[in-house]
């Protein structure tokens, strides 16, 4: 298991646990967490899934693919550390992954 905590725009921090194989994404559903909307389903085909990856984790979670990147041109304030969390896949080296959720979503 691996524990991802969301940081809303207020601050609030949700902390849930997240199996390996899951994405980021599909762990917030799970939780009930506020900004992720994943109207999509996980697709990469809307951005209503978008966050900001904590620097210090930024190297774990990889690089955005095209495809990621394609969709991202639809999210609101768009910066180097954003992605799609439906394009993040746990695994337990991602144990302690921080995220932020834009404003715009909540």
């Amino acid at each position: 298991m691996a524990r991802i905590t969301y940081i809303l725009h207020d601050g609030t921090e949700r902390v849930v646990e997240a199996e390996p194989g899951m994405t980021v994404m599909e762990a917030a559903v799970k939780n009930s967490v506020p900004g992720i909307a994943a109207e999509c389903g996980g697709a990469c085909a809307c951005a209503t899934c978008h966050v900001y990856v904590d620097e210090a984790w930024r190297e774990a979670t990889g690089s955005p693919e095209q495809m990621e990147e394609d969709m991202l041109d639809f999210a609101f304030d768009v910066r180097s550390e954003s992605r799609l969390s439906c394009q993040i896949k746990v695994t337990d080296a991602l144990d302690g992954l921080v995220v932020r959720i834009p404003e715009k979503q909540i």
